[in-house]
């Protein structure tokens, strides 16, 4: 398979505990974008959040997270085959096999891939923010769990 190495796509790696500000991290900068940027056909948002969504309403299943997050990685994969200037993997990330396969699907088809990450996980102050702030309401003890896991990128 020839690699398109010259291609100026951008793939964004989002890595953060929830509530972050992973989401709003994402949402300035797209909204920072030009305009003539701004329309679907520009970016691409992926994120396994939305796999949970049903009538408007989140509801997290343990029992699908693998499920979702093999439906999101596919759905990252196809907005790049297909070109989308910038594509944004909005998921904690925490552990680096959780995202290494984005970065591999990215720089395959020539993107520059930008990790980006908010906060420091292993601090605790960030711990208490993002317990208190998470809309998805994930408890602190699920948060200390999940930073234990993070991995520094490099």
């Amino acid at each position: 398979m020839k690699h398109q190495s010259n291609y100026n796509g951008t793939a964004i790696i989002m890595r953060g505990l929830p509530g972050s500000g992973k989401s709003y991290w994402v949402e300035e900068y797209v909204n920072a974008l030009p305009k003539r940027d701004c329309d679907s056909e520009h970016f691409k948002v992926c994120s396994t959040d939305e796999f949970f969504y049903q009538d408007g309403k989140y509801c997290f299943n343990a029992k699908d997270l693998a499920k979702f997050h093999q439906l999101n990685l596919t759905r990252f994969i196809h907005a790049i085959a297909n070109k989308t200037p910038l594509v944004i993997c909005d998921n904690t990330n925490m552990a680096q096999w959780e995202f290494e396969d984005y970065c591999a699907a990215a720089k395959a088809e020539g993107y520059r891939v930008q990790i980006q990450q908010i906060g420091e996980p292993k601090d605790k102050q960030h711990q208490l923010l993002c317990a208190d702030r998470n809309k998805h309401r994930v408890p602190l003890k699920s948060i200390i769990r999940m930073a234990n896991v993070f991995e520094p990128h490099g």
